[in-house]
């Protein structure tokens, strides 16, 4: 494999992808959909074999990644994520004239994605991260994840196919295989303007480290997981126990634990402590071992289960059973809160159906938990409206800790959409202004650039005077379709 071979075909592409319009770059993606659902057939099995989900799990997931690709594909032909923005020249003012200033999004050039082993579709091959860069006008080198190697190399030849269909140069996309060195050698390209990531904390901080060490850095877009905690209020409790039990267990064990969503953390007070924890222990009794991703998971899963047991400050309400090794066994322990805010290894992310449950005594203690919590994607708080009327100072504060704060139901189940936020501060992710769910993923790929007093037969058709694709614009700094 000859890296700079392949950055200087994916460079050459480039420069001729990221000039094609919006109608033409989404009927690119419409038609990689359509390739995509003909090929369902071929690609479901390859999944379900190499990753151990079931097929109903992989059917949704691919229907998931088709969906998000028309989302991107109607966002780029209709044209205004772009923020097209002018300030027209100003001759006359005085004292000084003013430059006519336009500006706009242009596409960053090459990126590099990584594929996730826990969503061998929507956040793989042709998901989130690569139709994100390729809306914005990227092209893309893709590292495949050594998990489902030969669902990627499926739904690569149907980006092909795709590109093929569309007249379009087949190095707009390049999937590449190999372990760390390969993928090391990837970040390190001088052409590689931008990289992509979903995975564990230690993966993700490597590749950010080895960007931030280049002779010119480049961002580094890496989700890396999350607790997710849950804060449950005495009143929401009393009125609705069992069914929050059922919630949470529902969400806690949902693919195995091994969602970046599913919430490993729930804190709740002591008065209804013991109430909450029959229920969800029964809930947790009627739950099966499932298969995780692969052996290597279940490994690190009950590795981390084995280290929580050696600590006298837990208590065990259901203890993993590591009968077969690939199969993930739910667990739940419980803990005091003085004593989860002594130890930062309480507040570590177990990948897997793990949940702690924190039992704290009064509002002063839940404040000191909300100012000791790391970053999180998500943060979930059950409870009634007086409650969160008399609590909004912690309310204030969780919202300094996370990307997406939920106030019913449970943090699994990402909608694609416009308005989601998948990113929160760090340790969650390195880049907490974006996400890496829903349309606004696509200006993660994409920086400004402003032209002064340029010719309008040149300028990108997003910053002519007659604006002949009809979008939106601000236009000395109000918002109109003229």
């Amino acid at each position: 494999m000859n890296i700079d071979s392949i950055f200087q075909a994916a460079q050459t592409a480039f420069l001729d992808y990221k000039n094609l319009s919006g109608k033409e770059k989404g009927h690119f993606l419409e038609t990689l959909a359509e390739i995509l659902e003909s090929n369902r057939a071929a690609i479901v099995p390859l999944a379900v074999r190499e990753s151990n989900l079931p097929e109903g799990r992989i059917n949704g997931e691919l229907g998931r990644t088709t969906g998000q690709i028309r989302l991107f594909a109607n966002l780029v032909k209709e044209g205004s994520w772009v923020e097209a923005t002018i300030d027209p020249a100003m001759p006359d003012r005085s004292p000084l004239p003013r430059a006519d200033i336009r500006r706009i999004l242009t596409p960053l050039g090459p990126v590099v994605v990584f594929g996730a082993s826990n969503f061998p579709l929507a956040f793989s091959t042709a998901g989130g991260d690569t139709i994100s860069a390729l809306a914005a006008g990227c092209s893309v080198v893709y590292k495949a994840h050594p998990a489902h190697p030969e669902t990627s190399r499926k739904v690569a030849e149907c980006i092909q196919q795709a590109l093929s269909a569309c007249g379009l140069p087949s190095a707009i996309f390049t999937h590449v295989e190999g372990g760390i060195a390969e993928g090391q050698a990837l970040v390190k390209h001088p052409l590689a303007k931008a990289l992509a990531f979903t995975g564990s904390h230690a993966g993700g901080m490597a590749l950010f480290h080895l960007a931030n060490q280049r002779e010119v850095p480049i961002p580094v877009f890496a989700e890396m997981g999350s607790v997710n905690p849950i804060f449950c209020f005495p009143q929401k409790l009393e009125k609705e126990n069992d069914t929050l039990a059922k919630a949470f267990v529902a969400s806690l064990t949902l693919g195995a634990g091994q969602f970046c969503t599913n919430p490993g953390l729930i804190f709740v007070p002591e008065k209804q402590a013991q109430n909450f924890e029959l229920a969800i222990a029964a809930e947790l009794h009627a739950i099966a071992a499932a298969p995780m991703l692969h052996e290597g998971i279940a490994k690190a899963y009950y590795d981390s289960i084995q280290a929580l047991e050696a600590r006298n400050e837990l208590r065990w309400v259901k203890v993993a059973d590591p009968k077969h090794l690939i199969n993930g066994s739910p667990a739940l322990a419980e803990i005091k809160a003085a004593d989860w805010l002594k130890h930062p290894l309480f507040h570590q992310e177990v990948f897997g159906a793990f949940g702690l449950m924190v039992v704290y005594r009064d509002h002063a203690e839940l404040l000191d938990i909300a100012q000791q919590l790391e970053g999180q994607l998500t943060i979930t708080v059950w409870a009634e409206l007086e409650e969160l009327k008399n609590n909004l100072t912690l309310v204030n504060l969780l919202q300094e800790k996370c990307g997406r704060l939920l106030f019913k139901g449970a943090p699994t189940g990402v909608e694609v959409g416009h308005a989601m936020q998948h990113g929160g501060p760090f340790p969650s992710t390195t880049a907490s202004q974006t996400t890496s769910v829903g349309s606004y993923a696509i200006k993660r790929f994409a920086r400004p650039i402003a032209f002064q007093d340029m010719p309008q037969e040149l300028l990108p058709e997003a910053l002519m005077d007659a604006n002949p694709l009809g979008i939106w614009r601000t236009v000395n700094g109000v918002m109109t379709m003229k």
